[in-house]
């Protein structure tokens, strides 16, 4: 057998040329490279036509991502509104609402303010919130309509207030703790609440009818004179509440009145304020002194304990309301 060759490939005159070769080139190109680099530096624009036509090479593939990159923009977006269209149409609605109420409140405040001016030495005060607190909740299915307010006696708070919320009425307080209290909502079969239209002297009872709604019954009885969209606010009858605060919106009209939805929804009430009785000396007059005595504490519908029930004058005339509902309506504002 023959020994295996031992030779270099030196000895190979064709593998001397391919290795040469090779170094001649890289030789070459980093020269070349080196003085472009230089010239580049030295004249920038000597190289603007190559980056022009590099540019124009590399343009319709940066268009295509470029669209491709706005498109799927747009899809996100376009889906990320949709989502949020509902939640945003809500607040625009609740926002209206809420204009319309307070338009509605101001109303009524011109035409109470162009009543009072005939009145010589009569002077309006309103007091500051007793306190303002927290609804902590609210019985929704229950069969008693009462909310829990996280605010008691030792804040100031007793039976009878009223309880507000930025939007209108909430309630008034049925029971007071010394941290908390009972709050008796608008929508509780017991609560009977003296209210007129706003834009008019169109006065009426809110009943609660424990589902929610508020049943709207006219004193006056006759032609119906409401209108579905009509504000119904307090009327100050009772002394419980003061004049001109929002309680409801008629939304279907009955032959005695309507049936109406709240203003404030106790649900979607964070904060609400506690405020003094409007006329307290009305209401002790009404109630026989039940607010001044601590063991006749104000019951759910707004009368002493005793079975004996004192109807409060209101500013109904009695002749044009049947007495039962006189007697059971305004006694339990």
């Amino acid at each position: 057998m023959a020994p295996p060759s031992s030779r270099r490939s030196s000895f190979s005159k064709k593998a001397q040329y391919s290795l040469f070769t090779g170094y001649l080139l890289a030789g070459v190109t980093a020269i070349a490279g080196l003085c472009l680099l230089l010239l580049s530096l030295w004249q920038p624009s000597a190289f603007a036509p190559l980056r022009g036509l590099a540019t124009d090479a590399v343009s319709p593939v940066g268009e295509v991502g470029a669209a491709t990159r706005t498109t799927s923009q747009g899809l996100f977006s376009s889906i990320a509104g949709y989502f949020e269209a509902g939640r945003q149409n809500a607040a625009l609605r609740e926002e209206v609402e809420l204009a319309r109420i307070r338009l509605a409140e101001a109303a009524a405040v011109k035409a109470e303010n162009r009543r009072l001016k005939g009145l010589l030495g009569l002077r309006e005060t309103s007091a500051p919130p007793v306190v303002m607190a927290r609804l902590v909740g609210s019985t929704a299915t229950s069969t008693r309509r009462h909310a829990f307010l996280g605010a008691g006696s030792r804040d100031g708070v007793v039976p009878g207030m009223p309880v507000i919320s930025e939007r209108g009425v909430i309630g008034r307080v049925l029971e007071s703790g010394r941290i908390s209290a009972r709050v008796l909502l608008l929508t509780d079969t017991e609560s009977v609440l003296p209210v007129r239209r706003a834009k008019d002297d169109v006065i009426a009872f809110a009943e609660g009818r424990g589902d929610g709604l508020l049943r709207i019954r006219l004193v006056n009885l006759g032609i119906n004179p409401l209108k579905v969209g009509d504000v119904m606010l307090t009327s100050g009858a009772g002394g419980y509440y003061r004049p001109g605060i929002a309680v409801a919106v008629i939304s279907k009209l009955t032959p005695d009145g309507g049936i109406a939805r709240l203003v404030a929804e106790p649900a979607a009430t964070d904060y609400v304020a506690v405020e003094p009785i409007y006329q307290p000396a009305a209401v002790a007059a009404i109630q026989g002194g039940a607010l001044d005595q601590p063991d006749t504490a104000v019951t759910g519908n707004g009368d002493a304990p005793n079975p004996g029930r004192v109807t409060p004058a209101t500013s109904a005339s009695p002749a044009s309301a049947a007495p039962a509902r006189a007697d059971a309506g305004a006694g339990r504002e």
